[in-house]
């Protein structure tokens, strides 16, 4: 076996970009497609000379794939995904892996019976060289101990026509949630990958304050964590002109990373040190200001699509599996637990009370 022969469920605007993605990547082989409106597979099977098919158990059973390419609406994911691993199927998943803890908690044991199989999900902005060095920086020790970490993702403003497009979008049961399922994903997984899970969580999600929805189109979430520092995450979809804000304050300064650049104000002793010793009532440390440079890299799906190939054909490790895609999850219901119930949350969520109280809310 040399190249990986993929099907992708769902031809809607990611399903129909990942199309273009794959016939530039190599060792990976787009052999059908499928999405039930007929006129939309045919469409995209002429055009690409495969197969089209209209369901996918359909497309599963046609021994045409080695894997499936997931980019259906959220709700579908975990059925399907289920569905293929019994079908012995490679799995790629876009994101959300699922909406809530409990669906992926089904996908993940669904793929445990199948040891054999690759579980990815599209999280291709871990392979951005911007946050990777961001990752290596705290990861290497380099910046010291972290003391505080605030993330302002605002940019995301949308109209009331954006979400009028879709009758299942910014709803409970198309959508299963907001900001925090549809533009923060990424965001929330980076978030946990850089700085790991937080212990507990108390957020304030507004449901529909800027735009007459369902769900949330602005969080604030406090987050703690294990290590001992807070951590700060704000969304919204209703702000012009937005904000991409990831402040880090560490033991030897301040981190920013903002408009393309990564700024250290580095501090030239520890703060902890220098805050025990010094003499002085009002002085601080001194400090000298760095730009961190990255290798420019971009975080592109073909990286994902690329690594999920040679996972399958060679076992490279994942650069995002399934098992990694449920923690941006668990955030997300998190901090829409917190908010709903009106509570604190100690993670790990219980999942079956969350889909609990999304069930009621579908």
């Amino acid at each position: 076996m040399n190249e990986v022969r993929i099907g992708i469920i769902g031809l809607g605007t990611m399903g129909i970009e990942h199309i273009e993605t794959i016939g530039n990547t190599d060792h990976v082989r787009l052999t059908a497609v499928c999405d039930y409106q007929k006129s939309l597979a045919d469409e995209q099977a002429e055009k690409n000379s495969v197969k089209a098919y209209y369901t996918a158990n359909e497309l599963m059973n046609s021994g045409e794939i080695d894997a499936v390419l997931i980019a259906t609406p959220h709700y579908y994911h975990t059925p399907i995904a289920i569905d293929a691993f019994e079908a012995g199927l490679h799995v790629l998943c876009e994101k959300p892996v699922a909406v809530h803890k409990a669906d992926a908690e089904k996908m993940i044991e669904a793929h445990e019976k199948h040891p054999e199989l690759k579980f990815a999900v599209m999280l291709q902005v871990r392979t951005d060289g911007y946050y990777k060095k961001i990752k290596h920086l705290i990861d290497s020790g380099e910046l010291g101990k972290i003391y505080r970490v605030n993330w302002i993702i605002t940019n995301w403003f949308r109209t009331q026509t954006y979400y009028n497009s879709g009758t299942w979008r910014a709803t409970w049961k198309g959508e299963g949630g907001g900001v925090l399922l549809n533009q923060a994903p990424h965001q929330l997984d980076l978030f946990q990958w850089i700085f790991g899970m937080p212990t507990k969580i108390r957020a304030y999600c507004s449901l529909g304050k800027y735009h007459d929805i369902e769900v949330e189109d602005e969080v604030t979430a406090y987050c703690e964590f294990k290590e001992g520092f807070s951590g700060l995450f704000i969304t919204s979809t209703g702000e012009a002109p937005g904000t991409n804000r990831l402040e880090i304050m560490t033991d030897r300064g301040r981190l920013v990373s903002e408009n393309g650049k990564i700024i250290f104000d580095q501090t030239e002793e520890s703060v902890s040190e220098f805050l025990k010793t010094t003499k002085s009532a009002f002085d601080a440390p001194a400090i000298k200001t760095i730009e961190i440079p990255t290798d420019g890299k971009v975080g592109i799906h073909q990286n994902i699509i690329e690594n999920f190939a040679d996972a399958i054909l060679n076992g490279t490790e994942l650069i995002a599996s399934g098992e990694d895609g449920m923690n941006s999850v668990e955030l997300a219901n998190s901090f829409l637990y917190s908010s709903l119930e009106d509570v604190t949350v100690e993670l790990p969520l219980n999942s079956a009370k969350f889909a609990q109280t999304l069930n009621k809310l579908m």
